[in-house]
């Protein structure tokens, strides 16, 4: 399947595993890289050393290209960058920032760059900074999303109207045929977060994984928007941000609230009262954990089987 995105990343299949906080370690982004797609190490949870001991092993543990996500809200952000340049990282995805920042400087020195967003407007401007590559993402996506709720099914024909540069959906992708459908409305691949999520190489918990594949429809809710958008499976944590917010809130109560390493408590070390439970809505249709390999065999299977079915409408 050679288009624009296979090309760029140099990969088999143009599918995209994200970069997600305490669950993109090595393990998956290297089973994801050698089964044909690209992997992400996800850099937000990490240390600058730690990040460096991930890429270290994720360089050990396959041939194939692989990249870094890096938030760029990320504190000890240089120092984080030059340990991506000097591991000889040549593919990163930012996000969480203005791309003008980085842009320049990772691409002078011979990084692919990829920017996230949630709308028209920040699309248009990470191709003005001069990235490679835009990952456009629809309001149903897990963690961190755009202010604006534009879905993925709006979102992704908006933006390709307007952009020249390749197009990666993201938002509520899981299946082939969500896969699918987002590349008939115009994009050249698919970023997956919420599926390798419940992976066996993914670095989740194993209560969270297995939350994550108990989740019906209706379980997560869009919140904090004061602070930063999040997409959370509804706990006691989610609970108590409701109970507050009927209390007409101020940002520091809610950052008093949120407190430190929420994410980790919960994703990372299986707290599911207590800690945030960031997942997409399509988690509904995540019904088991399976390896890497086998979710992105289904993934292309389930594509190219709706792709002959569409043939026939």
């Amino acid at each position: 399947m050679a288009n624009r995105i296979t090309q760029l990343f140099q990969i088999k299949h143009p599918i995209i595993q994200a970069g997600m906080v305490w669950n993109s370690g090595w393990r998956l982004a290297s089973a994801a890289s050698n089964s044909g797609i690209l992997g992400l190490i996800g850099a937000g949870s990490m240390y600058p050393e730690v990040l460096r001991e991930h890429i270290q092993k994720c360089k050990k543990a396959t041939n194939k290209p692989f990249g870094v996500n890096v938030p760029m809200l990320y504190p000890d952000i240089q120092e984080v960058m030059n340990i991506i340049v000097e591991e000889g990282v040549k593919i990163v995805f930012t996000s969480a920032g203005n791309p003008k920042t980085w842009t320049t400087w990772l691409k002078e020195r011979g990084i692919t760059v990829v920017h996230v967003v949630s709308s028209v407007k920040f699309a248009l401007k990470a191709q003005e900074a001069g990235v490679d590559a835009v990952v456009a993402e629809g309001f149903e996506a897990g963690g961190h999303n755009g202010r604006d709720e534009t879905t993925t099914l709006t979102l992704i024909p908006m933006v390709k109207e307007q952009l020249q540069i390749p197009l990666i959906a993201a938002g509520g992708i899981a299946t082939g045929r969500a896969m699918l459908a987002v590349m008939v409305l115009g994009a050249d691949g698919v970023q997956v977060g919420s599926r390798f999520v419940a992976s066996t190489e993914s670095s989740a918990h194993s209560a969270f994984k297995q939350l994550v594949v108990n989740a019906k429809e209706g379980d997560t809710q869009l919140t904090l928007k004061e602070l930063a958008p999040v997409r959370l499976i509804k706990n006691k944590f989610y609970s108590d941000i409701q109970e507050l917010y009927k209390k007409a809130p101020t940002i520091e109560e809610l950052k008093t609230l949120l407190g430190r390493a929420r994410a980790k408590k919960g994703m990372f070390e299986g707290d599911l009262e207590e800690g945030e439970l960031e997942i997409g809505q399509i988690s509904g249709l995540i019904h088991d954990i399976k390896p890497v390999a086998q979710i992105v065999e289904d993934i292309l299977h389930e594509f190219n089987l709706a792709k002959e079915q569409v043939a026939y409408l």
